[in-house]
């Protein structure tokens, strides 16, 4: 699958994070399923650095083995507002929901439950159980479905179609010896896409930190998340994260972090399409 890595069109990821509470994070164009070679041809050294990185946390294959997962998001920002969702998601097409029991960041002005859901066709909200056909609110939606599932499933994806992998060298950071490999995006419209430069522990091949781009908003200054992991049924998910504002050294600013952190995490579910629909 060729993934294109974009933001939906409401304000820039930076402003969004620490002044207007909306969550930092790529997402793609229209759901499609994902498939990868068990054993490709290298394009070279540095994709075959991610190409053992996914092994290690379990590529797509395993993942889409699992069927479903249902876990608990919880985003904070520095100023103390809170997203707490329990987020479902249908690996085979990319089915995505969650309900919003605290939604301080996202939606404030919806008091109570609120609903979103991707069913393979549309996007919908409910509000209190109630459908809403408001455009504006919408857009929020069709942001945080795919956003939310891309990345929980962003480390196999790497290995999607339509990824250009370009290794920048070595660096020690804090006496931890990385590989640092830049990720770019095919582009069929030939417009710019978003930028990724992943930092793989050379001791453990997990990538601890990388540095991301959004070029829709012309936002080239990188943010920097990093990451701790957990191994939930033979996979490593990196359920602890936090992010800020960086340079291309990885040096941050001195911003606070924003944490979102993956909680009670449960895959093979049962879930089926039925649970998506609005």
């Amino acid at each position: 699958m060729k993934i294109k890595v974009l933001v939906v069109a409401m304000l820039s990821l930076f402003i969004w994070s620490c002044k207007n509470d909306k969550q930092a994070a790529p997402k793609k164009e229209t759901p499609v399923e994902t498939t990868q070679a068990s054993t490709p041809e290298f394009k070279n050294n540095a994709h075959e650095l991610v190409y053992n990185m996914v092994q290690h946390v379990g590529n797509y294959k395993k993942l889409r083995e699992k069927k479903d997962v249902i876990y608990t998001y919880t985003y904070k920002t520095p100023d103390g507002k809170t997203d707490i969702s329990k987020e479902k998601y249908i690996f085979s097409g990319e089915l995505s929901y969650g309900a919003y029991k605290k939604h301080e960041r996202t939606l404030p002005q919806l008091e109570g439950l609120i609903e979103q859901g991707y069913d393979g066709q549309e996007f919908w909200l409910k509000h209190n159980g109630t459908i809403v056909n408001d455009d504006a609110l919408l857009k929020a939606v069709a942001f945080n479905r795919p956003t939310n599932f891309y990345w929980f499933t962003m480390m196999p994806k790497l290995l999607d179609e339509g990824v250009i992998y370009e290794y920048i060298g070595e660096k020690t950071i804090d006496d931890i010896k990385y590989d640092i490999v830049k990720i770019t995006f095919e582009s069929e419209d030939n417009t710019p896409k978003d930028i990724y430069q992943i930092y793989i522990n050379k001791e453990t091949t997990l990538v601890d930190q990388f540095l991301f781009t959004v070029v829709d908003f012309n936002k080239m200054d990188p943010l920097l998340m990093k990451m701790e992991y957990e191994n939930i049924d033979g996979l490593l998910i990196p359920t602890k994260r936090k992010y800020k504002a960086s340079n291309w050294d990885a040096e941050v600013s001195n911003d606070p972090w924003i944490h979102v952190n993956w909680t009670d995490i449960k895959f093979n579910n049962n879930l089926t399409e039925a649970d998506f629909k609005k």
